[in-house]
């Protein structure tokens, strides 16, 4: 028997990069959570310790916050094919780079019925993400969010489901079906310095087509909604190859109130945060290119 060192990379994680616009009297803002990682000829340095051909995480983290003001943050997207291009193409051992960004939306707070220049508040929705692979296979970007959390109280049934000895769940054509989901897309182009993709657009087009699913659809199931959702973002944009998307079910239990002589016809319910289930999906089209290392993730939690 052999003892062999696998798939190995290494980077700084989570570097939180606030990037503040002072162009004039009315400030802009973008609030990162930046992490990355490097891969190529590094075996040395887990097998022997020998740091020669290692780019210290430190300097990684410093080309995080250098390049948000040399090249400004646009969308994260660009940012993130920004800085993987440079570590790629500037740091000789370097065969390739993953970056995983979060951004953290903030809305100008408004004072006396106008918005503030320079004051904002916390959104409190979903958080965006990008993840970008540069390599030798090409350039792949997957965008999207996690903890989107979403709640309808009708349009919801589970039915028909397989039982045995142990089940106890009851049947049912009306409840409240709740999520907070994390969604991925796949852009199909591997060389994305030909391509023109309005980044902060295409995000907005795919929420709303989400919402509108999970809103729309009398769902049958949580795994139909998923897939309702999935396809319908491929139809309405060419350029993503394939879409990932995980949902735990926020389960809401009617409350028995009959002890207290009251009647409950789906109106109070207890919230359980756990355990739940957990609903996952793949959906992609039959041509999908090859997606390389595009999912291979790093440290960050992209």
């Amino acid at each position: 028997m052999v003892i062999i060192l696998g798939d190995h990379q290494y980077g700084k994680a989570e570097s939180r990069v606030v990037r503040i616009y002072r162009d004039g009297a009315r400030h802009d803002i973008r609030d990162l959570n930046v992490s990355t990682a490097l891969r190529g000829p590094f075996d040395a340095a887990y097998l022997e310790g020998d740091q020669s051909n290692v780019l210290p995480t430190d300097t990684q983290k410093n080309a995080a916050f250098a390049f948000a003001k040399s090249h400004g943050v646009g969308s994260i997207e660009d940012f993130g094919l920004a800085l993987a291009r440079h570590f790629v193409t500037d740091v000789a051992p370097v065969e390739g780079a993953r970056i995983e960004i979060e951004e953290y939306a903030w809305q100008r707070a408004v004072v006396d019925g106008t918005e503030h220049d320079h004051t904002w508040v916390r959104r409190g929705q979903e958080t965006r993400t990008a993840a970008v692979t540069v390599d030798a296979t090409g350039e792949h970007v997957i965008g999207g969010f996690t903890d989107l959390v979403l709640l309808k109280s009708t349009g919801s049934e589970f039915a028909g489901f397989l039982k045995n000895e142990y089940t106890t769940l009851q049947e049912t054509h009306d409840r409240v079906m709740a999520t907070s989901l994390v969604a991925q897309w796949r852009f199909a182009s591997n060389d994305f310095s030909t391509v023109d993709i309005d980044w902060d657009d295409t995000y907005a087009g795919i929420k709303r087509i989400i919402v509108k699913q999970f809103a729309t659809l009398q769902s049958l199931a949580l795994q139909q909604t998923l897939w309702h959702m999935g396809k319908a973002v491929l139809e309405a944009y060419p350029a993503i190859t394939e879409m990932r998307l995980k949902a735990p079910n926020k389960h809401h239990f009617p409350v028995d109130l009959a002890p207290f002589g009251l009647e409950n016809p789906g109106e109070v319910f207890i919230a359980a945060d756990r355990p739940y289930g957990l609903i996952e999906a793949t959906i992609t089209r039959d041509d999908a290119p090859d997606a390389g290392e595009a999912w291979r993730i790093s440290a960050g939690r992209a």
